[in-house]
């Protein structure tokens, strides 16, 4: 793998360059919302407890005691070390906050205002401040004070309830699915934000986001159709109700491959490739719904196939009848993946511990402002020096006093 300028900053102007943000959240959403913020010029300052530390960082493997998952999550972070509990480490966030556009938080409600740094606080010393209050549960409403996880948001939203065989139990991801959806949810709030900030006068505001109605919207209108149908829908393995064919089937080399056809075209081509065009005269072809109802027959003539074949036949073999067709990867296959590597989908980065770091690259391609990745994941309070001296002014022996009080780190 190899750099581009989507990767290491190549001196052009970034869009969010100028854009300080605070990061005081922990684990997964709210960090993921300010690595997009820095991926796209924004200067993070991720601000931790300055002895538990940010719960990310044991989170995941690691490689000679260092975290990997760290590295990614939190690139592009300056690292402080704070604690905003005690009343010194809250005046100094006051002054921190004071020079931001943005703060996210993922405490629980009535946290920051415990500590007297709560929204009323920050907004009078910035009135301009965007303030992004991440929980699990919002910050109203009955379930707002219970402690909250992606685990739970992929269990209430429906996802789980839609997730594995038909005759199986409801089934979580084993990754930070909820998270992550919410904290790309979440950096489109800000920009929302920012651009009500500059179009409105000035103005910031308080963004109440929870983790469970993102993935709500992500598992689609099931309660939309609730509402009009009384229908609940069920579990269906790896199969639509809405097309098929829809499934992975399994090579004759042991392999999986996923083939979707939502569209009409797209179904006729894999029926006529797999040797059963009677299928397309049937009546219920002419529609995904009624392939979905004959899902039985479709997957039998596809699968049946597509047994016969190694995972190399079966991709040549449907690309040349331009029909949709995917390898099922592990990490492994993505890192050799010839698209990936063309792409620059992963690349590697210098990390000061461990070398070339390889890592998702930002996520999407702006042709004049093309995002960048500056620096891996740092060390903890490895910028509180630069931070509160260097930028907020506090006395060298001021801040040996904080930092033997475990104010600071």
């Amino acid at each position: 793998m190899t750099t581009n300028a989507r990767s290491i900053a190549d001196g052009r102007q970034q869009p969010l360059s100028g854009l300080r943000v605070l990061d005081v959240s922990t684990i997964l959403a709210g960090p993921m919302c300010c690595q997009i913020l820095g991926d796209f010029g924004a200067d993070v300052v991720k601000i931790e407890h300055p002895v538990a530390g940010d719960g990310m960082r044991g989170h995941g493997p690691t490689k000679d005691g260092v975290p990997l998952w760290w590295k990614e999550i939190s690139r592009n972070k300056r690292t402080v070390g704070l604690s905003l509990k005690e009343p010194d480490g809250a005046a100094i966030f006051r002054r921190l906050a004071a020079t931001a556009d943005v703060v996210v938080e993922n405490f629980r409600p009535g946290t920051l205002e415990r500590w007297g740094i709560g929204p009323e606080v920050l907004h009078r010393d910035n009135p301009g401040l965007v303030l992004v209050r991440l929980t699990g549960f919002g910050q109203t409403g009955p379930y707002a004070s219970r402690a909250g996880f992606g685990t739970l948001a992929e269990a209430m939203s429906g996802f789980a309830h839609m997730t594995g065989d038909a005759d199986g139990p409801p089934t979580l991801p084993s990754f930070g699915l909820a998270d992550s959806i919410c904290g790309i949810a979440a950096s489109s709030a800000v920009l929302m934000a920012l651009r009500h900030r500059e179009v409105g006068g000035g103005a910031g505001q308080v963004i109440d986001i929870d983790i469970l109605e993102p993935m709500m919207a992500a598992v689609g209108p099931g309660p939309t159709v609730y509402q009009q149908t009384g229908v609940v829908q069920t579990r269906h393995g790896n199969r639509s109700t809405n097309n098929a064919p829809r499934n992975i089937y399994r090579t004759a080399d042991g392999s999986f491959v996923a083939v979707s056809a939502s569209a009409q075209r797209i179904a006729e081509r894999v029926a006529r490739l797999v040797g059963r065009p009677d299928l397309v005269d049937e009546p219920w072809f002419a529609s995904g719904t009624g392939r979905a109802e004959h899902a039985d027959a479709v997957d039998e003539a596809v699968g049946s196939w597509i047994a016969e074949r190694t995972r190399a036949e079966v991709m040549v073999a449907f690309e040349e009848a331009q029909a949709a067709v995917a390898p099922v990867y592990d990490a492994r296959d993505l890192v050799e993946d010839p698209h990936v590597r063309a792409t620059e989908m992963l690349v590697e980065v210098p990390d000061d511990e461990l070398g070339p770091v390889l890592m998702h690259n930002v996520m999407w391609r702006m042709s004049e402002t093309p995002g960048s990745i500056r620096f891996t994941g740092r060390s903890p309070g490895a910028d509180t020096v630069a931070v509160l001296s260097g930028e907020l002014g506090i006395a060298e022996d001021e801040l040996g006093r904080l930092r033997r009080a475990g104010v600071v780190a």
